[in-house]
């Protein structure tokens, strides 16, 4: 229902843009299919321990933006390959993890109240990551959920 009333607006011209959070593969495919409106942005839980290859592959097929929300695990960061790209490249394990999220397509708006922190988080655009180094964070995913599972939310 809130899906239908987002999409009479965006059809009357009241918005630009409507999206979605938490939305599975078969959860994009059933509004786009009840509506015929693809979401511009879904907001997911997006880290390495929950890459989510198979939904980032879906939206960029279907040109919805994905956006990472806890992209930095609740500063869960003290892995050891983590820690070991970040002595290679100079860099703290959660710029790592930005520049991961940027490589991959990803929006990722990390959350911080420490102006250190904050900072800090801004400065992912000085390097890149390689391949390899990409594919190291990728072998981190477990389908580890810090949040619920949007598959079995109750209300």
């Amino acid at each position: 229902m809130t899906w239908k009333a987002l999409v009479h607006l965006y059809k009357e011209g009241y918005v630009r843009a409507i999206g979605v959070s938490n939305f599975q593969i078969h959860h994009l495919k059933q509004v786009i299919e009840d509506t015929g409106v693809v979401p511009a942005v879904n907001q997911v839980e997006y880290h390495p321990e929950l890459a989510q290859k198979e939904l980032l592959a879906f939206t960029r097929e279907n040109n919805i933006q994905l956006e990472a929300w806890s992209p930095l695990m609740q500063g869960k960061l003290d892995h050891p390959v983590l820690t070991q790209l970040a002595a290679k490249y100079g860099k703290s394990p959660a710029q790592i993890v930005l520049r991961w999220d940027i490589q991959n397509g990803v929006v990722t708006i990390p959350k911080s109240v420490t102006e250190h922190r904050i900072r800090e988080n801004a400065n992912i655009f000085d390097f890149e990551l390689s391949t390899d180094d990409i594919a190291l964070v990728d072998s981190l995913n477990e389908n580890k959920r810090i949040g619920p599972d949007p598959d079995h939310v109750t209300f």
